[in-house]
């Protein structure tokens, strides 16, 4: 697993001098790089304490990025987790439908449709508790992109435009395509309409969602050109809410199959839950996720390594290394403990 053995390296001399205490890291003796504040306290109290660490008060029409979950997963973030830190900020629950069913017999659990979309998000207990909007319900817009080598634009949900803050609020996961799922993913895929998705998953060659293309070599050819534009996008919703009045990035390393929230029936959980991790560059947030799992002993209760394979197969890292190289944020970082 050659990029694996690359960013273990990259983790070991960013945490140079540095020891794990329960596969911890600690933080550096010199300061490099972007904040990455941890807490191994996985409670609504914590979510609102590293929320506060950030330094960054989300103000305005604020939303909370997050993937509600296809109907049958169980490992979703929940809403008694969460829901402290949203009634802080006052935040709306946002999300746009997918561009994929979950096959015959299971249409009551895919969110390919605003209709059943709502079902799914009242089942697992969002709407009796926020509100939620799904951005795509009543079209779709375009946003700038800065890198252009797949995507010309970023597709997203039409409601964005009414939002001033975001909190990307990201479940750390593996994923069948992107290899894991973190921050980029969830402000790239997440924030995309389903016309979007697959504008993305097809490094800019499908506009327009095609149920009967999906899967084949037009909507997957090019696994590399995929995760750049997935970083492109990311960057663009990033830039959209700077632009504004502001965005900042959780990750909650919990429930971690190989699988993403997307998928109706996931891989069992193989991981212990970490903690959360947040920062005010999803670079570094994803690359720190990153190299923590990398970091993990084999034990009865704890084996990184099905999700350190889907990761290496599907080249996930990519994403990291091409968000960095188009200027979204930077790879270096130090661990800030708040604990």
């Amino acid at each position: 697993m050659k990029k694996f053995a690359f960013a273990s390296l990259a983790a070991l001399l960013m945490l140079s001098g540095c020891k794990t205490n329960n596969n911890q890291p600690t933080e550096p003796e010199e300061q490099d790089g972007a904040t990455v504040y941890v807490t191994r306290d996985i409670s609504p109290e914590a979510l609102v304490k590293i929320y506060e660490a950030l330094g960054v008060k989300a103000e305005g029409n604020v939303a909370v990025k997050i993937s509600t979950g296809e109907g049958s997963n169980p490992n979703y973030l929940k809403p008694e987790l969460i829901r402290l830190l949203v009634d802080n900020v006052n935040g709306t629950i946002v999300e746009c439908n997918t561009a994929y069913g979950s096959g015959p017999g299971n249409e009551q659990d895919e969110r390919t449709t605003s209709a059943n979309h709502w079902k799914v998000i009242e089942r697992h207990g969002f709407t009796p508790l926020f509100h939620v909007d799904i951005m795509d319900e009543e079209g779709e817009m375009r946003i700038p992109v800065r890198d252009t080598t797949h995507i010309k634009y970023d597709i997203v949900g039409s409601h964005m435009a009414g939002y001033d803050f975001m909190i990307a609020l990201n479940h750390f996961k593996g994923h069948p395509m992107g290899g894991y799922g973190g921050a980029l993913k969830n402000l790239s895929i997440g924030c995309a309409s389903a016309n979007g998705k697959a504008y993305i998953h097809s490094s800019g060659k499908m506009e327009q969602l095609d149920i009967a293309k999906l899967w084949t070599p037009e909507f997957i050819g090019n696994q590399e050109g995929f995760l750049e534009s997935m970083a492109a996008a990311a960057q663009a919703v990033t830039d959209y809410f700077r632009g504004k009045k502001g965005i900042v990035y959780i990750n909650v390393m919990n429930n971690m199959s190989i699988d993403c929230d997307c998928v109706d029936h996931p891989e069992p959980v193989k991981l212990e839950d970490y903690g959360i991790l947040a920062s005010t560059d999803p670079v570094a947030l994803d690359q720190a996720c990153i190299d923590i799992i990398n970091q993990q002993q084999v034990s009865a209760t704890n084996d990184p390594t099905d999700l350190l394979g889907r990761i290496d197969k599907q080249h996930g890292v990519h994403t990291i290394e091409h968000a960095e190289a188009i200027g979204l944020g930077t790879r270096k970082y130090h661990i800030v403990s708040i604990d």
